[in-house]
């Protein structure tokens, strides 16, 4: 979104109408704060009257007893008004940080739904920022925001009905450099503002090279691009810096400008008051009534630029909020009973981009129990099959069924549970070795996962880790190798006791232990379960039901290892080709 674009949305009433519905369970304490604005928009201006009279009356006649009862009364009226601002900010802030809250969660929800083409053209970075700080800054619309410029405007409203009533000449005196004040306050909320959306921006950007580049670190470092990168890094570090600078300017001009104003103002109030005669009681409550005026006036441009970047921090969290693009839930589908796991594949047709088609006029059926392997080259449409067969995906033609039923049919979550998918790169979480096989589900405990992991053989392997199932594998499993990480993974599926296992072999990249250690634990997981291999060596399918050859997207071939060698087409070429690559090594 472009700056002006986003200019134009500061203010727009329907994003700060949605704030607010989060903040309507909490409606109380929004009753409460606007309530404690108003009487603190009475008190403000009190201290400076009761002074003036005190000036007026106790002090010039040495009314001593009055004169030290108004004291007291001050120090309680001061005291009252101290815990009051101190419950104001406390409950604005409170406020805040509960609305922040509720909508982290909210936004963290919904990006748990979205399909994963969103997760394929959005930096992970852009997210990080929309759910942290972004949510972080609509804090500032109670914290700093509407409610507080609400306190201020009435406080302002409160001192000038006590400034005219006390002597109106006066005031107008005092008053005349005003304007000067208000037209520095729209040059200096204008040029914060300008500068605050550069800041967002470059935040954003950030985020997103840090998170990516860190990622991917192994890669800057092999290809020993670390210069060009951090050359990249630092540009976009600079517009961030550069853009803080002008806004730091900006705070560095107006400061000054306010306290000269306020200065001229209070030098016509004493030029006025000396040549007409106005009582030193008058003088003394009108420079107090001018320092409490300029005072939430000279803040009032910093608390609107904080509001406004809360309205563009907003728009941006309510864009992920009401994002379309989710994967549709059918809670009222089927979501109990046995799934015996027949799949059928009928004219399916699959794209991630508009019509360029990854998959076409796909065509299948694997009954219960039956084991089917996928093979073809890197980009004929593998990986798609099983990302449509667990729904992350949408299909664009066609339809899924699963023991009869259309997976849409289906309670998604109950889908899921029932198809396990053990994937080539396999990811771990941060955690322990536990935490990582039962995905955090306390219905599945310590011993259960013990006995999954003997039954797959990998029991002995994770006693051999320090602190075994305590052993914290670190983000993205980094202390543990590829074969480690895939037989963890074995265990979670074997956990979910799965109706459907869907299995990308990566045997090709681990070492020969491992590699019978997998093999083990492939031939235990497949045993009673309709099971999809995406076959990367053609010599561990040759048991297969049926071996499906994709190319480009379309079914080539499909039968059995024999019928398909017999057919010397497309199956038997692969075939040869690996072997032939095999003996030649």
């Amino acid at each position: 979104m472009s700056e002006k674009k986003q200019r134009k949305k500061l203010m727009d009433l329907s994003v700060l109408r949605k704030v607010f519905s989060y903040a309507l369970p909490y409606r109380n304490k929004i009753y409460i704060s606007i309530f404690l604005s108003v009487i603190l928009a009475v008190l403000s201006p009190l201290r400076p009257y009761f002074i003036q009279y005190t000036v007026n009356h106790f002090i010039a006649d040495k009314n001593m007893y009055w004169l030290i009862w108004i004291t007291v009364i001050q120090i309680g009226m001061l005291l009252v008004e101290t815990a009051l601002r101190f419950y104001f900010g406390f409950i604005t802030s409170w406020l805040g940080q509960t609305v922040v809250k509720d909508m982290r969660v909210t936004v963290y929800k919904k990006i748990l739904g979205l399909n994963l083409s969103q997760f394929d053209k959005t930096p992970i970075g852009t997210l990080t920022t929309r759910t942290i700080n972004d949510i972080e800054s609509i804090n500032d619309i109670f914290s700093n925001g509407l409610i507080p410029i609400i306190s201020d405007l009435l406080s302002i409203i409160s001192i000038l009905l006590f400034m005219f009533f006390t002597d109106w000449r006066l005031s107008l005196i005092s008053l005349a450099p005003f304007p000067i004040l208000i037209v520095a306050t729209y040059y200096f909320k204008e040029s914060v503002n300008k500068s605050f959306i550069k800041v967002r921006n470059a935040v954003a950007a950030l985020n997103a090279f840090v998170q990516e580049h860190i990622t991917g670190m192994s890669v800057v470092q092999a290809f020993a691009v670390e210069d060009k990168e951090f050359k990249k890094f630092n540009e976009i570090n600079k517009q961030h810096r550069n853009a803080n600078i002008k806004a730091i300017f900006a705070y560095s001009v107006f400061f000054p400008v306010v306290e000269i104003v306020l200065a001229f103002s209070i030098g016509l109030l004493v030029w006025w008051g000396g040549n007409y005669s106005a009582n030193a009681g008058v003088i003394i409550s009108f420079i107090m009534y001018l320092n409490l005026l300029f005072r939430p006036v000279r803040m009032l441009a910093d608390k609107f630029n904080v509001l406004q970047m809360g309205m563009v921090a907003s728009e941006r969290v309510f864009k992920v909020l009401e994002n379309e693009d989710v994967t549709p839930n059918n809670p009222t589908g089927i979501n109990s009973g046995f799934v015996k796991g027949d799949v059928e594949f009928k004219n399916v047709w699959f794209a991630y981009h508009k019509e360029d088609y990854v998959l076409k006029d796909i065509n299948f059926s694997i009954a219960a129990g039956e084991t089917l392997a996928i093979v073809g080259h890197t980009g004929s449409g593998k990986t798609s099959i099983i990302s449509l067969l667990n729904r992350l995906y949408p299909t664009n033609r066609g339809s899924i069924k699963i023991d009869g039923h259309k997976i849409e049919n289906y309670d998604l979550d109950f889908l899921r549970r029932r198809i396990a998918v053990v994937l080539q790169d396999v990811f771990l979480f941060s955690g322990s070795v536990l935490d990582n096989i039962t995905l955090r589900n306390h219905e599945i405990d310590r011993s259960q996962a013990i006995e999954a992991a003997k039954m797959i053989g990998v029991h002995d392997f994770i006693m051999k880790l320090p602190g075994n199932y305590d052993f914290n594998v670190m983000e993205r499993g980094s202390t543990l190798s590829l074969g480690q990480r895939q037989l963890l993974s074995f265990i979670r599926a074997l956990l979910y006791n799965p109706s459907v296992l869907i299995l990308d072999e990566a045997t090709s990249s681990i070492d020969s232990e491992s590699e019978m250690l997998i093999q083990h634990a492939i031939d235990k997981l497949i045993k009673g379960r309709t099971s999809i291999v995406i076959a990367h060596r053609l010599s561990t399918i040759r048991k297969a039901n049926k071996i499906m050859v994709l190319d480009k997207g379309v079914i080539k071939e499909m039968g059995s290892h024999s019928e398909l060698m017999d057919l010397r087409g497309h199956y038997y070429k692969l075939h040869k080709m690996q072997f032939e690559m095999q003996e030649t090594i």
